[in-house]
């Protein structure tokens, strides 16, 4: 593969899970312990499929609409607006 984005676009679920689960027990499914880069990049990978093949509160690290209790106003999310995809 030729880009990170073409990477992700060959993502199926399975793999998605898969990654998902290496990052989360730090192990890959034959019991190797993840690099710290491995870390990094599968998280990548999970966050960036997720951002186009789930929905925002099925997202890696969703909160919810955040509000502060002095005003009562929403917290908008900083990292990433709506309209974010990988094109």
């Amino acid at each position: 593969m030729s880009s990170f984005k073409e990477m992700i676009e060959n993502i199926t679920p399975e793999i998605y899970r898969s990654l998902k689960l290496a990052v989360e027990i730090g192990k890959w499914p034959d019991g190797r312990k993840l690099t710290q880069e491995q870390k990094e990049l599968s998280l990548q990978a999970m966050i960036a499929w997720e951002i186009r093949n789930l929905p925002e509160e099925e997202r890696t690290g969703y909160m919810g609409e955040q509000k502060c209790k002095s005003s009562g106003e929403p917290i908008p999310n900083l990292l990433f607006k709506p309209s974010d995809t990988l094109h």
